[in-house]
Parts: C-alpha cells; structure tokens; sequence
C-alpha cells in the first residue's frame, strides 16, 4: 500500500508503473507488427519479384494487424474497466451497508501485510475516515479508482505501435532493387528485433542478451519459414 500526502508525487509511484506498461505495450506491440508484416512480405518476395504484389500484400498486412491489434485491445481493456467499476460499485455498496465489516476486512487486510494488529487497525480507521472506498480499492482489490484502465487508449497505442513496426519491413521490401530487397529486408527486421528485444528486457529489469536471442531467432525462423512456403508455392504456379 502507497500513503502520500496530498500535492505529492513519488518517481517511484503507480503512476510510473501504470506508464512502463504502457511503454512496454508499445514495444510488444511494435515487435508483432515487424514480425507479422515481415513474415508477410517476405513470403510474398518467396514467389514473386512484382514491387506491387509486395506493397499490396504489405499494406494489406499493415491495415490488417492494426485494425485486429486495437479491435482486440479495445475489447480486452473494456471488459477489464467493467470489472473494475462493477467491483468499485460493490465495495461501495458493502461499505454502506456493513461498514463494521468492511473495517474489520481492512484491519485483517493490512495486519497481513505486516502491520501489528493494533496498529493495522488504527491505520484502517483513518484510511476509512480519510477516504474508506478508494482504502477498499487500493488494499483490497488492487485498484485506484482515479486511473481505471482506458480502452481508447489502448486500442490507440496498440494501433500505433503495430502500424509503426510493420511499417519498417514494408519499406526494406518496397524500396530497394529487386536484387537487394530481400537482404536488405531480413537485415533491417532482425536490427529491429534485437532493439526490441533489448528494449523490453531492460523495461522489465531482465538480462537483454536472452529477450534479445530470442526475439532474433524467432523472427529469423519466421521469415524463413514463410519465404519458403512462398518460394515452394510461387515455383508450383510457374
């Protein structure tokens, strides 16, 4: 449980938690979208040299992980913040109705939290008389009732974060020659999922070399598979 005084704000806060995850989501969301498209594109390179077929497949790709990115985040965080205000929406209603059990709920609460038993309900007292449903919240049921999770937000993030990943993949394919789009491609891919990987690592405090390892190698299996899906199919329709 976090106590502050009014008007101040530790670094070390919800409020930084809540934005690393939020970071953190943008980086998963970027690594899918680099993956995915290029897993796409380079399928595509697999059976065809056409710049067309490539941006095609590649923008279809893009619009397509986007949509379903945020469409899916939208629907996940709903139903999350609908949860959370049906269970604000009973403690309060507990809490109006029995508020000698609710107080006793609180003390053993915090009591398991270390507190001495006198003390834990000391301190449920003036929590109760400070502010007894956003006590209930944070201690109870982990919530502050002040930043309930926004589902626009995330599905927003989420579509950014995707679009701007894959749109790394559809590039290297597109622009260069026909010669080096493919190099050029997996190389670019690869970087990015290293940075990704390193990125996420260091944002949940975890040794980089591993998260970069695997995200390299999982994207590396990704587009080889699918090259060779595409290259098998593209020599079957010649």
């Amino acid at each position: 449980m976090t106590l502050q005084t009014p008007g101040h704000d530790e670094a070390h806060g919800g409020g930084l938690g809540s934005r690393l995850n939020w970071l953190r989501a943008a980086v998963l969301g970027a690594n899918d979208g680099i993956v995915s498209t290029a897993g796409l594109v380079v399928g595509v390179a697999g059976a065809t040299d056409s710049r067309s077929a490539l941006l095609t497949a590649g923008l279809a790709g893009l619009l397509a992980g986007s949509m379903s990115m945020a469409a899916g985040e939208y629907v996940s965080v709903s139903t999350q913040r609908d949860s959370e205000r049906a269970a604000l929406a009973l403690e309060k209603r507990e809490l109006a109705t029995e508020p000698q059990a609710e107080l006793a709920e609180l003390t053993e609460l915090l009591e398991g939290k270390g507190l001495r038993r006198e003390l834990a309900r000391e301190v449920a007292q003036e929590l109760t008389a400070h502010d007894a449903l956003r006590a209930h919240a944070e201690v109870e049921l982990g919530i502050d009732p002040d930043e309930l999770t926004n589902p626009w937000h995330a599905a927003g993030a989420s579509f950014l974060a995707f679009t701007a990943g894959a749109l790394l993949p559809l590039l290297a394919i597109v622009l260069p020659g026909a010669d080096q789009r493919l190099w050029i491609t997996v190389a670019a891919v690869l970087a990015a999922l290293a940075l990704c990987g390193w990125s996420s690592a260091r944002l949940g405090t975890a040794p980089a070399a591993p998260a970069v390892l695997r995200n390299v190698a999982g994207g590396a299996l990704a587009m080889a598979v699918t090259y060779a899906a595409g290259a098998l199919l593209g020599a079957a329709g010649a």
